[in-house]
């Protein structure tokens, strides 16, 4: 796809865990129950969690999808308890309760409600005009704000939680959980939720996750991709290019400011690392 055929997008889709919320957030109560190795299980927990999901889809027989899903509640216990084991820690069944406590409420970078809040009332770039108020029409076309959503392999319930206690209740127009579906991300079905939500193509959805695995899967999806690299990795070596990149939600704000742009065909690419935290817009992804 070329910067000249990216369309301001109908809407914006958010990764949930690691994008949004913090799922090292719960290090500190980590720590306190096992010093010196909360960082480690915080680690190696995320690490399983995914691997879970993702084997847990995979494994699926053709005819039969959704065979061997599990919530993401019951696959994120179960990652706590290998990486635990895994680590040589004693688990006790009040630690357990507390870690799992810890993460339903995980915490909110701290430039995630801003931008959201921002983007909510963000007039539109074609008009001019106000932006629909919650609840009303968005991402329908010129004269409205794009449409503002989470797309995420959490569970209905852990997504409800996980949204009031950041203090993000209302600033979306769907809370999309592949539950729904069966199926984890980076499975077409997962990412095909955003698209029958607001009725778009790929392409005229912006897809935001600090994941580097997510956006390839939502890159060869067809989604115009912005990687929220928060941990300054390097690139995936898939193969996959997002349209954007950067480390914090402004240089979120920057990229889709871009594409409202008259000029954002006059070249705006840079040759910055996709792996470092500068704004970059890549005019061949």
């Amino acid at each position: 796809m070329s910067a000249t055929t990216t369309p301001f997008p109908k809407a914006v889709i958010f990764d949930a865990y690691g994008t949004l919320f913090d799922v090292h957030s719960v290090i500190a109560a980590a720590e306190q129950m096992f010093p010196g190795h909360g960082d480690a299980l915080s680690q190696l927990w995320r690490q399983k969690q995914i691997e879970y999901t993702q084997l847990r889809t995979l494994a699926d027989p053709a005819g039969a999808p959704g065979a061997h899903y599990r919530p993401f509640w019951d696959i994120t216990l179960d990652a706590l308890r290998f990486a635990a084991k895994k680590l040589h820690l004693t688990l006790s069944r009040a630690a357990e309760k507390r870690l799992m406590d810890e993460y339903a409420c995980l915490s909110a970078f701290p430039d995630a409600v801003p931008a959201l809040r921002q983007l909510r009332d963000a007039p539109s770039a074609s008009s001019g005009s106000t932006s629909a108020p919650s609840g009303g029409k968005a991402g329908a076309g010129a004269g409205s704000r794009p449409g503002l959503a989470i797309l995420s392999n959490g569970n209905p319930q852990m997504l409800d939680i996980a949204v009031k206690s950041a203090g993000m209740t209302g600033l979306f127009d769907h809370v999309l959980s592949v539950d729904t579906v069966r199926a984890y991300k980076p499975s077409p079905a997962a990412y095909s939720l955003g698209t029958q939500a607001f009725g778009a193509e790929p392409r005229e959805i912006v897809f935001v996750s600090s994941n580097g695995w997510d956006v390839a899967g939502a890159s060869w999806f067809g989604f115009t991709t912005f990687w929220l690299n928060r941990q300054n990795a390097p690139a995936e070596e898939l193969g996959v290019t997002p349209r954007g990149a950067g480390g914090g939600m402004n240089d979120l704000l920057a990229f889709l400011k871009s594409l409202a742009s008259p000029d954002r065909n006059r070249g705006t690419g840079s040759t910055g690392n996709p792996g470092g935290s500068r704004t970059r817009h890549s005019p061949g992804a």
